[in-house]
């Protein structure tokens, strides 16, 4: 199956993907940005993996927050994806390392994409008031919730896609959260899932 046909997209974005795909290559031995098992499945791990993260968010967007950007995923994407969909209309990456960031704001120079790169920590950065807050294999869910509590805007909604053991971090959350959540299966892997959290508030 060829990465077009992966992901419905235009070919401009296609064009746009492909420059982050380069890059992530060629960077990757130097920084980690992704597992290097991954590089083989790149475009379903990471581009296809992250495309639907977007299309769980209801648009049009105002503001996306990316937590713990890394490699960019599922954040940049999002971005690049951004431009021919106008929603959302800004993202922020937030990554405490300065290798990685370096990394983003070269993808966002070679893109065009409309996100600015945050070089921090997430609990030490300002409250943002997003609209959609995202992480990918940042935290368990018990800690994703104090900065979704910190960054989310009372009515926006936290996406945070999870590994198999969902279920137990859910149970975990809930003795110190009060929230509400949906579940859509992963579309690229058997297993894992991406939650929808709204509604977030101390016990």
């Amino acid at each position: 199956m060829t990465n077009g046909k992966l992901l419905d997209v235009s070919r401009e974005t296609m064009e746009r993907l492909t420059i982050y795909a380069d890059l992530l290559t060629k960077w990757n031995p130097r920084i980690n940005l992704v597992a290097k098992s991954t590089l083989g499945d790149l475009w379903r791990r990471h581009f296809v993996d992250s495309a639907q993260v977007y299309n769980l968010a209801i648009h049009p967007v105002r503001h996306w927050v990316d937590m713990g950007s890394g490699g960019g995923f599922p954040g940049l994407v999002i971005a690049i994806l951004a431009i021919e969909r106008d929603s959302p209309t800004r993202v922020t990456l937030v990554e405490s390392d300065v290798r990685k960031c370096s990394f983003l704001r070269t993808v966002i120079r070679e893109t065009d994409a409309p996100a600015t790169v945050v070089n921090d920590r997430v609990e030490a950065i300002s409250p943002l008031s997003c609209d959609v807050l995202s992480a990918r294999a940042l935290a368990k869910l018990t800690t994703l919730l104090i900065y979704v509590e910190r960054h989310l805007h009372p009515s926006g909604v936290a996406l945070f896609p999870k590994g198999e053991t969902w279920k137990k971090e859910i149970v975990e959350a809930e003795q110190t959260w009060k929230f509400d959540h949906q579940v859509a299966k992963s579309q690229t892997e058997e297993g894992p899932v991406i939650l929808s959290i709204a509604g977030v508030s101390r016990v």
